[in-house]
C-alpha cells in the first residue's frame, strides 16, 4: 500500500478544499470548507451555476446590501456543501462569517441559519459541522450549539488554553493548525526547517491529543493547515487530519512503510485537566505570543477573503 492508504488505516482523513474532482479522486472520510477555499472554488466552472442559485436566492430574499450578501454568501456555501456531501460519506464543514468571531450571540445565530439552509436542502443536521474560531466567544457559542445537537468545528486553534477550553465546552471536533504554528517559530527561531520529530506544529498537537486522550475528553482532534508531508507523517493515528490534494497526492505516490505515531491506548500527558473561566483564558492563551497573534491574524486574512467573496457575489 502507499502512504496514504496506510493512513487511512490509522486516522479518518478529511479533504481540504472545495473541489469536486479532488474530492472524488482521494475518496476522504468528510470535507472542510472556509472563506478562502470557498474564494477559490467559485473560480471554478464546476460552481458556476451554484454562484447563479446564490444570487438569485438573496434577490428573492431582499432586504438591504449588507443582508443580501451575507444570503448570497451563506447559499453559496450550502450548495457547495451540499454538493460535496453528495461525494463523502461523511460531513462537511461549513465556516461562520469570521466577523462574528468575538460575537457569541451572532455567531450562534448565523450557525443556526446555516444548519436550517441546510436542513431545506433535505440534508440531516448530523452531516453538517460549524466551523466557528477558537476566541472565547467562538467557543461559548459551540457550547451553546452543542446544546441544540449543532456539531462544531472550532478552527484556528493555535494554543493549548485554547485545546482546553474546546473540550471543556463539549466541542465536537478541534481544528489545531500545525502549518500556521510551524510558519510562526520558523520565522521567530531563524531557521528554515525542523526535524520533523521536533517541528513546533506536530508537537502541539501531539500534546493536545495526549492531553485529550489521558483525560477522556470526546472532542476530536483533527490536525489542519499541513505545510509538508513529514508533519502529517508524524501525526498518523490522529483522530483526524485535513489534507489538501497535493499533500494527498505526495503521500499516494509514496510507497515506503508509514508508521503509526500517535494512538489513544498508550497515550499519556502531564497536564493536568482543568475548567478555564474566561479570565483564565484570556490569560493563558495571552501568554502564547504565537497563539495571539496567529489567531488574530487567521481571522483577519479569513474575514478579508469574505469580502472578496462578497465581491464576487456582486458580480
Amino acid at each position: 500500500m502507499n502512504q496514504l492508504e496506510q493512513l487511512q488505516k490509522y486516522t479518518t482523513l478529511v479533504a481540504d478544499t472545495g473541489d469536486i474532482e479532488a474530492i472524488k479522486q482521494y475518496t476522504p472520510q468528510d470535507a472542510t470548507t472556509n472563506p478562502s477555499l470557498l474564494l477559490k472554488a467559485v473560480s471554478l466552472p464546476h460552481y458556476q451555476n451554484q454562484l447563479k442559485q446564490a444570487r438569485v436566492f438573496a434577490d428573492l430574499e431582499g432586504g438591504g446590501s449588507q443582508a443580501q450578501l451575507d444570503n448570497a454568501c451563506d447559499k453559496l456555501a450550502i450548495l457547495i456543501g451540499k454538493e460535496i456531501l453528495n461525494i463523502v460519506p461523511g460531513r462537511v464543514s461549513t465556516e461562520v462569517d469570521a466577523r462574528l468571531s468575538f460575537d457569541s450571540s451572532a455567531s450562534v445565530k448565523r450557525a443556526q441559519k446555516l444548519i436550517a439552509m441546510y436542513e431545506q436542502e433535505g440534508l440531516k443536521r448530523s452531516r453538517i459541522l460549524i466551523k466557528l474560531a477558537s476566541t472565547w466567544e467562538g467557543i461559548q457559542a459551540a457550547a451553546e450549539l452543542e446544546k441544540e445537537g449543532i456539531n462544531c468545528n472550532l478552527t484556528l486553534l493555535f494554543s493549548f488554553t485554547q485545546a482546553q477550553a474546546c473540550a471543556d465546552a463539549g466541542g465536537f471536533l478541534i481544528s489545531p493548525f500545525v502549518g500556521r504554528i510551524f510558519d510562526w517559530y520558523k520565522k521567530f527561531d531563524g531557521v528554515d526547517a525542523y526535524p520533523p520529530e521536533k517541528d513546533p506544529g506536530v508537537l502541539s498537537v501531539q500534546r493536545i491529543y495526549q492531553y485529550y486522550k489521558t483525560h477522556g475528553f470526546d472532542t476530536v482532534v483533527m490536525g489542519a493547515s499541513f505545510r509538508n508531508v513529514d508533519q502529517i507523517r508524524q501525526l498518523a493515528g490522529c483522530d483526524r487530519l485535513t489534507i489538501s490534494p497535493g499533500l494527498m497526492q505526495e503521500l499516494a505516490d509514496t510507497e515506503s512503510s508509514l508508521d503509526k505515531v500517535l494512538d489513544a491506548r498508550s497515550a499519556s500527558s502531564v497536564d493536568d485537566s482543568q475548567v478555564l473561566d474566561e479570565a483564565g483564558f484570556r490569560w493563558g492563551h495571552n501568554e502564547d505570543a504565537m497563539a495571539t497573534e496567529k489567531l488574530a491574524e487567521g481571522i483577519r486574512l479569513f474575514a478579508a477573503d469574505q469580502v472578496k467573496l462578497e465581491g464576487v457575489m456582486k458580480g
